[in-house]
């Protein structure tokens, strides 16, 4: 079956035209078509999505024997040292501290450390803070330990508090920070002080500025919005090589990541630094609930990224139950043992899910387990959930999975090329996740080149939207700091205070807020290489989207003929995004170079003739009667 008809690129002096059929539906849209996708990658959830301040929070991060990102801080002539204790903790999963040593501090000459969070710590004005910290004392009359938000460059303290006196028991000590009529900005520090001679040691020191929808341990505001804007309808989670880990250790081991944060261990992400598993399964689940999206649920299916993996029979049974295990902690009932968990956790209504993936990229196992590992997984899944569909993450030859997972990232010339790939391809097998794609071109995040490519792609998603069920742009989001990208090109960019979308994010947002649920029969002739197109039709809402790709440097005109539904309205919407050169893009410092644009689209009639500039994407709007 093919979506697209009659195609043809262009011969010499030929006149471009694209003729929808409305009364002749091809098929209908995925309403799942267009989600999100994240990992722990370029820091995007510490220092990213997640909204804690404090970087390594744990002191599991050491730098020779000195706690990564903390500094001493001695004021006046007070005296002392800090340094990692490996012998005690306020948990089994958090067994060692950061021991402060505070031989000579009074009341005028503070001793303790200070955090300089991800490349700083943005503060704003009129703001509440919630800041917390587990500790204990050697000293009955220790006192309190001052909490403030200090200015880099002035010194200045622009918001202060004290606990109440630490004891000689591990506590947790809630405080909170208001700052008044400050001026914003990222060059600032956390910094925690005693006032008396004496040890003190100190975990988990925890800041969060206000969240997206007042969550606890919840994400950051900027962020979430940006995702919200999107149109998504599902998230993949925890996210691809993130799932598996470089070892199997080191696998995103969902049991440790619910519960309160001191019954969180930590675990080093694949991509070269430690996880704090603040944004544990409960939290991604939350993530969803907060954007009206769906989860698509990974599950560990036995194989690590080095190679290590776990044959299929029983010693890959364990892990088939923590996946049945997994699914129950979101989906089940107050009645069982993990829907009791979650419930006690907060959250006593289950999270909907209609999908599973078994694992993640599992054709880079050299062993060939894959197939009988998936069996395995699939198995138990539909023995206990049966109206649950499983993912595969590569083709399978005994088994027909209910989706099969396609990743590709590609030049916006190999994207071009890609567009029809499945236009011809064979409706009898699997549907289709494309879980991972991008057009990667710009650094850290995409130019207008990719976007072009993303676009052309993402017409093609559309045309095929019977066969292709979901897809997932990534990686979604960059902290554009030295330091905080391990790849490029990227959806999303931020850094300590602000964030910006990029042209491919700006493109997604088109693309998914301009959609339809019918593909109706068209027709395209003598269209440019570099030129691209779909259509869907909503007739609910009376409206058309034509979806319009030029990645050419000269202006395109085509001749649109509509026939076979109402008569069309004579005004309708186009937005255009698009600029002067394929290299333009935008940044932190210019956010809005590159967005989209909306105008009136006058002297719509049931043929019309459309020019569309050189190197854009305009979607158009059409209404009928």
């Amino acid at each position: 079956m093919l979506s697209l008809t009659g195609l043809s690129r262009a011969q010499p002096n030929s006149a471009a035209s694209i003729s929808v059929q409305l009364d002749s539906p091809l098929h209908k849209v995925s309403p799942m078509l267009y989600g999100l996708m994240t990992e722990e990658i370029n820091f995007s959830y510490d220092g990213g999505l997640y909204a804690e301040k404090i970087r390594n929070r744990t002191f599991s991060g050491r730098w020779h024997s000195q706690p990564a990102h903390w500094f001493l801080f001695e004021q006046g002539n007070s005296s002392g040292t800090m340094e990692i204790d490996d012998t005690t903790g306020p948990s089994e999963a958090l067994p060692s501290s950061l021991l402060i040593n505070a031989v000579k501090a009074d009341s005028a000459n503070s001793i303790g450390v200070y955090n300089e969070g991800y490349w700083g710590m943005a503060v704003h004005p009129d703001t509440t803070y919630r800041a917390s910290f587990y500790a204990k004392t050697d000293q009955s009359n220790m006192g309190t330990v001052s909490v403030e938000l200090v200015s880099n460059d002035t010194g200045k303290v622009l918001a202060s508090t004290k606990s109440s006196a630490i004891s000689a028991d591990w506590k947790k000590y809630d405080v909170t920070l208001q700052t008044g009529k400050i001026k914003p900005g990222a060059q600032n520090h956390l910094r925690l002080t005693v006032a008396h001679s004496g040890k003190v040691w100190l975990s988990l020191v925890s800041l969060f500025p206000p969240t997206y929808k007042n969550r606890e341990n919840g994400n950051r505001l900027d962020l979430m919005e940006k995702m919200h804007a999107m149109n998504p309808t599902f998230l993949r989670l925890p996210g691809g090589n993130y799932l598996e880990g470089d070892e199997i250790q080191d696998r995103f081991d969902w049991k440790t990541t619910i519960g309160p944060l001191v019954d969180r261990p930590t675990h080093p992400s694949p991509w070269r630094y430690q996880s704090s598993d603040g944004m544990g399964l409960l939290e991604f689940l939350e993530w969803t609930e907060d954007l009206n999206i769906e989860p698509v649920l990974a599950v560990y299916a036995g194989y690590s990224l080095k190679g290590a993996h776990i044959n299929a029979g029983p010693f890959l049974n364990p892990f088939v139950q923590d996946a049945l295990d997994e699914i129950e902690f979101a989906t089940g009932g107050p009645d069982t043992k993990w829907g009791a968990k979650r419930a006690e956790l907060g959250h006593p209504k289950p999270f909907p899910l209609h999908y599973v993936e078994i694992g993640n990229e599992d054709w880079f196992d050299r062993s060939g387990s894959y197939e009988a590992r998936f069996a395995q997984f699939d198995k138990a899944i539909k023995a206990k959930y049966p109206g649950l569909k499983t993912i595969a993450t590569m083709p399978l030859k005994k088994t027909k999975p209910d989706m099969q997972d396609d990743h590709y990232y590609l030049r916006a010339v190999e994207s071009y090329k890609h567009a029809s790939q499945y236009d011809s391809a064979d409706r009898n097998g699997p549907k289709i996740f494309i879980g991972e794609w991008a057009t990667r071109e710009g650094s850290p995040t995409p130019n207008l080149n990719a976007a072009l490519g993303d676009a052309a792609l993402m017409t093609g998603f559309e045309r095929n939207s019977d066969l292709i069920l979901m897809t997932s742009y990534a990686p979604l989001f960059v902290n554009v700091n030295p330091g905080g990208m391990q790849w490029e090109s990227d959806l999303i960019g931020y850094d300590a205070m602000s964030s910006y979308g990029s042209p491919s994010y700006y493109a997604q947002v088109l693309f998914a807020k301009y959609l339809g649920d019918t593909v109706p029969t068209s027709t395209a002739t003598n269209l440019p290489e570099r030129f691209f197109y779909s259509v869907t039709n909503a007739s609910t809402k009376g409206k058309i989207y034509l979806k319009l790709v030029n990645g050419s440097s000269m202006p395109q005109a085509i001749n649109v003929r509509i026939d076979g539904g109402k008569a069309l309205k004579s005004e309708g919407v186009v937005e255009t995004l698009g600029g002067t050169n394929p290299t333009e893009t935008n940044t932190v410092t210019e956010p809005e170079r590159i967005i989209p644009v909306k105008a009136a689209l006058q002297n719509i009639k049931s043929t019309f003739e459309h020019t569309v500039p050189a190197y854009s994407i305009q979607i158009l709007e059409l209404s009928t009667n």
